[in-house]
């Protein structure tokens, strides 16, 4: 069958990535046309757009690149439409993806969406338009099935993908011999995949470097993005910098400090100690505090709902507070309690496997559209 997948973030690129290789698994003849990025074109098949020409974060950016959006938009939809997939595959990516997939439900084109948008943070009615251009969802967070359900719609939850790629990460023992990073603690710096919230969210990580020169700080650098690009934040490349090897990173991190996004739930499952923090325009900003229906803004904090990990956001997101937070999880009660709630994060998190359900049901719904 001929699968055609959205996805338009380093996450997604990764989730789009593992969903491609267990298609492929229970169909033989899958072949694949995608925006994405370079983990999907290591399965195969076309890339037609990289998700780095497409990841603007918060709504001002959104309005100053809307002419680049609906190009992209425009790009996609008249590409849909020539390769006439038998699905349309969207990963999260909502406020793109839903036209897309709107487009495409009028088109006749089946559409599955895997990973839901946070319909639940903000206007909750935003399901109504799902439930009309939506065949098959597949949530991969635990509260999404009660979520959906108060709304009338029945959902697929599959596990979450993560817990997939974890289970295949195979630890570098030379990890770092080959990074030169010698036999301190190491503190990881996950500042985000996206241009605007690494120049954001980077100098202040960086800023609370000197107040711990017993530790090894290392950045976790985008894949998007070259050395040098760093290097403008870095003071020359004072603080370590690697790229492609975030799993290994984490293996190998006492701490971490992560910008708010997937990298939170992934700290968290390799039982590392970490500090979130997010910084938006401050437009985006008031725009969300007055339409933002949740209570944090972390996924480790939401699925547990309660607050597990400190979350310093916009004002808060400063040397100060970043370097005090830092040092309460590096030991302690403060650091023993964390450790405590992840464990049982990883319980209600469940089983790897998310990818192979998400596939097999997807080819279940194409081969019977009705019982499935």
């Amino acid at each position: 069958m001929k699968y055609y997948l959205v996805a338009g973030e380093a996450s997604g690129d990764l989730h789009g990535a593992n969903l491609m290789r267990a298609l492929k698994a229970v169909d033989p003849d899958a072949s694949f046309r995608y925006f994405g990025g370079d983990k999907m074109q290591q399965e195969g098949g076309t890339l037609v757009k990289h998700y780095a020409d497409m990841a603007f974060m918060g709504f001002t950016e959104v309005v100053l690149n809307l002419r680049t959006i609906l190009r992209n938009m425009k790009t996609c939809k008249e590409d849909v439409l020539a390769y006439q997939p038998d699905a349309l595959i969207l990963i999260d990516f909502p406020g793109f993806n839903l036209k897309i997939a709107e487009f495409a439900k009028n088109k006749g084109i089946k559409v599955c969406y895997y990973i839901s948008p946070k319909v639940w943070a903000w206007n909750q009615k935003r399901v109504l338009r799902i439930k009309k251009v939506v065949d098959k969802m597949f949530c991969i967070l635990p509260f999404e099935v009660a979520f959906y359900k108060g709304w009338d719609m029945e959902i697929d939850y599959v596990g979450n993908p993560l817990l997939d790629e974890i289970a295949l990460f195979k630890p570098d023992p030379q990890f770092r011999e080959l990074h030169q990073l010698g036999n301190k603690k190491i503190i990881a710096l996950l500042p985000g995949s996206r241009k605007q919230e690494i120049e954001r969210l980077l100098p202040v990580m960086l800023s609370t470097a000197a107040g711990f020169p017993e530790y090894q700080f290392v950045i976790a650098g985008a894949p998007s993005f070259q050395p040098d690009y760093y290097a403008q934040f870095n003071g020359g490349n004072a603080v370590p910098l690697v790229f492609g090897q975030t799993y290994n990173l984490l293996q190998h991190a006492h701490a971490a400090i992560v910008a708010s996004g997937t990298a939170t739930l992934e700290a968290a499952l390799f039982q590392i100690p970490q500090v979130v923090v997010y910084k938006g325009g401050a437009i985006s900003i008031a725009i969300a505090r007055m339409v933002v229906n949740i209570k944090y803004i972390s996924l480790v904090n939401l699925i547990m709902d309660k607050k597990v990990v400190t979350e310093l956001i916009q004002e808060d997101c400063n040397t100060t507070l970043l370097s005090s937070t830092l040092g309460d999880i590096l030991e302690g009660p403060v650091r023993e309690t964390m450790l405590l709630d992840y464990k049982a994060l990883a319980t209600v998190m469940g089983t790897p496997g998310a990818s192979e359900r998400t596939a097999e049901l997807i080819t279940k719904f194409l081969k019977n559209p009705v019982n499935s």
